[in-house]
Order: C-alpha cells, then structure tokens, then sequence
C-alpha cells in the first residue's frame, strides 16, 4: 500500500513539476530525445534521472537567487502532496488501530445436545443351555439360528447318512403357510447375504417336518422321533436357538469377573458341522428368556455421572435400534460396572456376546454457545401498559418532565426492549400484560412514565440482571437474552424460543469480557 501511495505521490509530482514550465512548454520525450519547442532563448534542456527541466543559462550574479526560487516552487506545497499527506496519516492511524485493538473471536451458534454421548462395549448375560446329541449321525439342522422356535419344534435331525430324503403329503393351509414364508425371503432376500439361503432352506425343512411328521406322529411328546429314516430331535422349551457356545452359557452376574470382559482371550465354538458327530455332543444352544442383561465397565468419573438413575436409554450401534433398560451399578473384582437389563430384544441380538452401545444421556438439545461467551446486564423493569408506539409502530415510552419555564413536558422515548416476562392478561384476556427489560441508557432512576391516555404514572426504578451473549452479526456488539437449559464445563444449551435471543447460526463474541458496548 505504501509502496502504491509512492507511486501516485510522484506521478503527481511529476505532474506539477510539468506545470510550473513558464514562458513555454516542456515536451518529454526519452533520454536523451528530447526538444524545446517555445523556450526562450537562451534556455537549456538539462535531463535529470529523465524530467526534463528548463535551467535559463547565465553568469548573473542573481543566477543563484533564481536557483533557489525554482527549487522552492519544484518542493512547495501542492495538491498531490496534500493528498499523499492525508493518505498517508490515515494509513498510519488505521495501523495503529489495528495493531492496538482487541480482536473479537466470533463463535456461530449451532444446534445439537450438549456433548456426544458416551461409547460402551457391554457383556451380554442371558438365561441360555448347551443341549448334546441324542444319538450317533449327521446331522441336519432344521431350526434357523437366531430364530425363535416353540417347544416340540424340530431343531436338527440324525441319520445314519449324509443325505436324507423324507417324502409327506401337505395340507392345502399347511402348503400356503411355506408358499407364504418363500414370498417373504424372496422379497427380502440380497446377494450380499446368499448365505442366509441355507439357512432358509433348513428352516424350511423343519417347518415341512413339523407341519407333516411330528406333529402327526404318535410320539410327538417325545424329544426324539423317527421320520423317513432319520431320527429328528425336539426343542424342550420355547427359545432362540444358536449353533454356536463360548463357555459363557452359564455365567452370571455374580459370577463374572474382571478376565471375563477381555475380548482378546474370548472365543466361540461352531457347533455347525457336516461330520458325523458322537453321543453325548454339544449340537446347540437355546436361550429360553427374553430376559437379558448388559453389563458395561465404568471409570470412577462414568459412574459418579450415572449415579442415582434407576432407567437409561440404550442406543445398539450395530442397527442403530434404541430401547430403555433399567439400570443399576455393580461390583465385579472391586471395580464398577454399569448393569441394564432388558426385557425385549434380544433375538436381535442373540449370536452377539459382546455388544457396543451408546448411553442416551444427553437427551437435552438446543442451541450450542461457549460459556465464555456468557455475561449479565442490568435493565429497568417497566410494565408494558406504561407502553406506547409511535407513527413507525415503535414501542416507546412517554416520559414527563418540567420545562424551564415549570410547565409539565410529555416526550416519547424509544427504549431498547431486550426481553419481557408475560405477567397476565387484560380485561378482554386477550392482550398480554408483561414486564419489559428495557436499556438502562434510555432512563434515568427516578423518571416519571405515564400511561398513554392517562395521567397514571411510573417511576423508573426497578432493576434486573439479565444472563446473554453479544450478537455481533452487524460488525457491531447487541446483547442477546440467553436462558440456559443444561451445560457443562465449556458450553451451554440454551432455548431456540427465547423471546429477543438467539437463532441458529447467529454469530456471537466467543469471549464477552472483550466486548466493549
């Protein structure tokens, strides 16, 4: 810039330099190319750095006065150097302001809860048993994993082959039920999950041999029963059925330890195998109760922050499904642990053992601002029916006074109005009653307000500390109501329907003790 005001200061100079030739014309040219068309004669052209200059050549004694008036008329004052002078204080001022000035950090307010909630990876605690084969074979699984199946639904069958043909006659309702079930998996069915097809298929095997075999059979009471050359084995109970165990299957929460929550030393067994298998073997597991439980570990600081909730909303990360659970804190080896327990949901996840959850407990949201950028203000407090508008629909007051000469005076003043407190209704219970937070500025402690229509007055008196923030969205500071409704040790949720506060992306001052109003 400086660099730039040069330029334009010696242009000018130039110019005047150009404009003070007498008695004839200065034509520039380069160098050493030059001509001195209407000089007087006499006159010599001498070139200095490229301006051209008319000297008058003479031995006069008076040649040097003379110098010394051209010298003064070249660095005399003109306008180009009046201008460059101004420029230049004005330059030098806005430096120092810049250099001097506190600089306001902006924040722009945006919406959300107050902090991220909380990751956990939680143990999964269930009423489940490991049932063992019946018999010698190989089997065939008819019960689909993680499925739900009832009490005398067939779970898997044992021949003494790998392949096993059954043949049976269907009933008209029985062929629609399994005509019903195939429309459904072909609606859901994606290729990014063909496996479930075999999963399907030996459901669907089961749900034939449980329409035609089993439950027509004469032993259907027993656990086991022979059907087309193989013997097919009953689930006791209602459950979900896994073929799958990791040593968990009994556990308990009071019999659990630290070492059980290490997941590097945990593993799980496939039951799952197309060999012939041994009397006596663990085949599956069924998980008779939809009781279940979560067991999370905390840090001292976790547990101090759920301490005394008795319920909690659970987010599962893995299909982002929400549930509430009742929650309380345990022992385990002398550290704390977080226990939720459910009532519902777990065949969504019964082939998971350890599961990552997120406690919803930051369920309070708003709009989100830096503590820093909080500050209090002190306002009069003045009813709103001492209000009153002017022609532009302004609300204002009427203040009275005395004149010089004693005369009582009527003026209206517009007031900044930061916030209000509805107090009731008029009459007619339509038309709010309400407190006014009004700028200190605009009054006086003492001043007589009238109503409009009335000689019934007010006195300013009454003061209020009010909590906000400074708005700076016009490049100027304007206090903003703010009324918190949770905050923590950086930031504050804060009310999007307070009446002269906030909206989302407003811009306010991060630090208020910098603001200067």
């Amino acid at each position: 810039m400086f660099v730039f005001l040069f330029f334009v200061h010696r242009l000018f100079f130039l110019f005047s330099l150009c404009s003070k030739a007498k008695n004839g014309t200065i034509v520039w040219h380069e160098l050493n190319d030059y001509k001195t068309d209407m000089l007087p004669a006499g006159d010599m052209i001498k070139n200095k750095g490229g301006i051209c200059l008319s000297e008058k050549k003479t031995n006069k004694p008076g040649h040097m006065a003379g110098l010394l008036v051209q010298l003064k008329k070249i660095f005399g004052l003109n306008i180009a150097t009046i201008a460059f002078g101004v420029l230049l204080i004005y330059m030098v001022f806005t430096a120092v302001l810049l250099i001097t000035s506190t600089h306001i950090e902006s924040y722009q307010v945006t919406t959300g809860p107050l902090s991220r909630n909380e990751t956990y990876t939680g143990l999964s605690i269930r009423e489940e048993s490991v049932f063992k084969a019946e018999s010698s074979g190989y089997v065939n699984y008819y019960a689909r994993e993680g499925s739900k199946i009832n009490a005398g639904g067939a779970v898997y069958g044992l021949s003494s082959g790998k392949t096993s043909e059954t043949s049976a006659a269907l009933s008209s309702e029985d062929l629609a039920k399994i005509r019903s079930s195939m429309l459904s998996f072909s609606k859901s069915f994606s290729g990014s999950k063909f496996n479930n097809t075999y999963s399907f298929k030996n459901q669907l095997e089961g749900s034939i041999l449980q329409y035609e075999g089993i439950s027509t059979d004469g032993n259907a009471s027993s656990q086991v029963v022979s059907i087309g050359g193989q013997n097919v084995c009953k689930a006791q109970e209602d459950g979900i059925i896994l073929y799958s165990m990791d040593g968990y299957e009994n556990k308990t929460v009071d019999t659990l330890t630290a070492e059980d929550f290490d997941q590097t030393s945990y593993h799980e067994t496939d039951l799952k195998t197309d060999a012939q298998i041994q009397t006596g073997d663990n085949i599956y597991t069924n998980i008779t109760s939809e009781l279940w439980s979560l067991i999370i570990p905390l840090s001292d600081k976790q547990a101090a922050k759920l301490q005394g909730r008795t319920t909690i909303r659970v987010k599962f990360l893995k299909d982002g499904m929400t549930q509430s659970g009742d929650f309380s804190i345990v022992k385990i080896d002398e550290a704390k642990y977080g226990k939720i327990d459910f009532s519902r949901g777990l065949i969504r996840y019964a082939s998971e053992r350890f599961l990552d959850i997120e406690l919803v407990t930051n369920t309070v949201t708003g709009l989100k601002i830096p503590l820093s950028a909080n500050t209090y203000r002190d306002f009069y407090v003045i009813s709103s029916e001492y209000s009153t508008t002017d022609a532009n629909g302004v609300i204002g007051f009427n203040k009275v006074s005395k004149d010089s000469d004693g005369n009582t005076v009527k003026t209206f003043i517009k007031a900044g109005i930061y916030g209000k407190l509805v107090t009731g209704y008029d009459s007619s219970g339509k038309k709010e009653i309400c407190d006014y937070y009004v700028d200190k500025s605009a009054f006086k402690e003492g001043d007589a307000l009238v109503k409009n229509n009335s000689n019934q007055r007010f006195i300013v008196s009454e003061t209020i500390s009010l909590e906000g923030v400074y708005c700076i969205n016009q490049g100027y500071p304007v206090f903003r109501l703010v009324e918190i409704l949770d905050q923590n040790e950086e930031y504050a949720i804060i009310s999007s329907s307070t009446s002269y506060g906030l909206s989302r992306y407003d811009r306010i001052a991060r630090d208020s003790s910098q603001v200067k109003e």
